[in-house]
C-alpha cells in the first residue's frame, strides 16, 4: 500500500492523519474514527490499513482535534481530548468525510472504535449512503459517565455532583478550559468539556433504530456488555447486524490485532461482494 501524510482544515486546528491507498485499482474508501485520547497512528487505526488496503479500498485514519489528552500543535495553546466538544468531534468527522469525497469516495465504509464507534453510528443515522460499518467496542454513548448501570471504574456517578459543582464554577469564573481531575477515564477533563459530555453525547443504541447499512460490531469478551452494548444496538438496528465476541480480547484488542482484523476484512469481502 501507499501511505501519505495528510492534513485537512478546521476552523480551528487542521486535523492530521494518514491516507492509505491500495498498489492497485481503488474500488472505494474507508472512513476510521478513533477512540477518545486515542489518534490515527495507534490501536485498529494503525493494524487494520493493510487488511483494507488489500480488499481494494483507500483508508483514511485522522486525529480528530480532540486526539490525546492534553497536546499542543503549532504553539503553547494546549489541545486535544481533554479540550474537544462533542459537536467538533462530529464536525471533524464530517470535514474527513468530505476528505474523501474530494477524492472521489463519496460512500465510504465507516469504522469506529468505542467513543469513535458512537461518533460513527452517529455519521451512519445521518448518512443513509453509507454502505457499511464496523463498531470496534462502541462504547453506549449518552450519559455514560452518570450511569449507575454502567461498570463503575467507566463512571463518575458517585462524584457527581462535586465534579459538577466543579465544573459550574469554573464556567461561571470564565474559565471553561480549565483542567479538572477525574477519578476514572479519561482522569482529566475541561470544565467546558465535562459538561459538554453530561449532556450531549450521542446514544448509541437510539442512533441504531436510524443506520440503513449492514453492520459488525465486535466486542472482546473481556469487556462488560453494558458498556459495549452490541446485543442491544442488534435488537435495535433495522438492518442486518453481525455480532461477534472475540475471546480473549480487551477493549484496546491487544495481542488479538490479527484476528479482529481478519473478522473485519472477511466480513466486508462477504458484506460488499
Amino acid at each position: 500500500m501507499h501511505t501519505n501524510l495528510i492534513s485537512i482544515a478546521t476552523p480551528t486546528h487542521p486535523l492530521d492523519g494518514a491516507y492509505y491507498r491500495p498498489d492497485g485499482p481503488t474500488k472505494g474508501a474507508a472512513l476510521y474514527f478513533h477512540g477518545n485520547q486515542m489518534n490515527f497512528y495507534v490501536g485498529a487505526a494503525r493494524f487494520l490499513a493493510p487488511y483494507i488496503t488489500s480488499l481494494g479500498y483507500a483508508f483514511l485514519a485522522f486525529n480528530r482535534r480532540g486526539h490525546d489528552s492534553v497536546s499542543t500543535y503549532d504553539s503553547r495553546e494546549p489541545v486535544g481530548g481533554a479540550y474537544q466538544t462533542v459537536a467538533e468531534g462530529i464536525e471533524d468527522n464530517e470535514l474527513a468525510a468530505r476528505f474523501l469525497a474530494e477524492q472521489g469516495f463519496d460512500r465510504p465504509i465507516i469504522i469506529g472504535h468505542s467513543n469513535g464507534g458512537v461518533l460513527a453510528s452517529h455519521f451512519a443515522a445521518h448518512h443513509p449512503e453509507t454502505p457499511a460499518l464496523v463498531l470496534l467496542s462502541a462504547h453506549a454513548g449518552g450519559n455514560r459517565l452518570t450511569n449507575p448501570a454502567s461498570v463503575s471504574p467507566f463512571t463518575v456517578h458517585e462524584q457527581l455532583d462535586d465534579l459538577t459543582k466543579e465544573a459550574r464554577d469554573l464556567l461561571s469564573a470564565d474559565r471553561p478550559r480549565q483542567l479538572m481531575l477525574l477519578p476514572t477515564w479519561w482522569w482529566v477533563i475541561s470544565a467546558r468539556t465535562f459538561m459538554d459530555r453530561l449532556t450531549n453525547a450521542p446514544n448509541l443504541v437510539e442512533n441504531a433504530k436510524r443506520v440503513r447499512c449492514p453492520v459488525l460490531f465486535i466486542r472482546g469478551d473481556r469487556e462488560p456488555a453494558n458498556n459495549y452494548p452490541a446485543e442491544a444496538f442488534k435488537q435495535n438496528c433495522p438492518s442486518p447486524c453481525d455480532v461477534v465476541i472475540v475471546p480473549n480480547c480487551d477493549h484496546f484488542y491487544v495481542g488479538a490485532e490479527e484476528r479482529v482484523a481478519t473478522i473485519v476484512a472477511d466480513w466486508l469481502s462477504r458484506t460488499l461482494a
